[in-house]
């Protein structure tokens, strides 16, 4: 009998056939890796360890110094407004928060006449600074009130400085009472009384006891022991 020859391609064609069939297999389980791998690991992508944390978790995460009853904030830096004055004036803290803060026991007059929305003047305003502050007349109270400001904000834009805050706002108009600590020829001062010094100020404002402990009414002793000194020296306001 007459066998037919076996094809030799068949087994070849088999061989094609599972080979094809591996690498597909082998594709596709790679595929599937990289599916399964973390969004953080592909390329393009940082890893979590490389994103900043947020800022409330900074500020969260550090300790708030305090003395006595008031937070303390050092290097802060004052911020361009258009209400800052010389008694009160916008404050960036160190952690990038911007505040309002008003001085404890002392006023500077008024440093413009304005006329606000709806009729209403600060004028009678302007006009009581001048009645307590040696009957000066109004205009010469503005003028005090520019010089204040003037000399306020050009001290304190010139190097950080540190405030003491309850964030009492007894107003609720989002200015907050503090006391400043200034530096003039290396030595730390008390902006308020920097202000009496010069006879800038009236001594007619909020009053609270100092951050080492010492009295409100002590300290109102005291400042009107530093005014008393203003008038002999004829400083400021004193010597019109």
């Amino acid at each position: 009998m007459n066998r037919r020859p076996v094809a030799k391609t068949s087994w070849f064609t088999v061989l094609l056939i599972i080979a094809a069939v591996a690498l597909w297999a082998l594709d596709q389980k790679r595929g599937a890796d990289r599916r399964q791998q973390p969004q953080s690991r592909q390329a393009g992508n940082p890893t979590p360890a490389s994103k900043p944390p947020p800022r409330h978790a900074e500020r969260s995460a550090s300790k708030r110094e305090t003395t006595g009853a008031y937070e303390v904030y050092r290097d802060c830096t004052l911020v361009e407004a258009r209400n800052n004055d010389g008694d009160s004036f916008m404050v960036r803290l160190r952690d990038g928060r911007t505040a309002e803060f008003r001085l404890y026991f002392v006023d500077t007059p008024e440093s413009a006449f304005k006329r606000y929305a709806g009729g209403d003047t600060n004028h009678a305003r302007i006009r009581q600074q001048a009645a307590e502050m040696g009957g000066i007349t109004p205009e010469q109270a503005v003028a005090i009130g520019k010089q204040g400001k003037t000399l306020t904000l050009g001290l304190l834009g010139s190097r950080p400085f540190t405030v003491f805050t309850c964030w009492d706002s007894p107003f609720r108009d989002e200015r907050f009472h503090a006391f400043v600590e200034v530096m003039e020829n290396g030595k730390t001062r008390w902006l308020h009384e920097w202000l009496t010094e010069r006879g800038l100020v009236r001594l007619k404002t909020k009053a609270a006891d100092l951050p080492d402990g010492t009295s409100a009414s002590r300290h109102r002793e005291h400042l009107r022991d530093i005014e008393r000194q203003a008038k002999r020296n004829r400083a400021g306001v004193w010597g019109l």
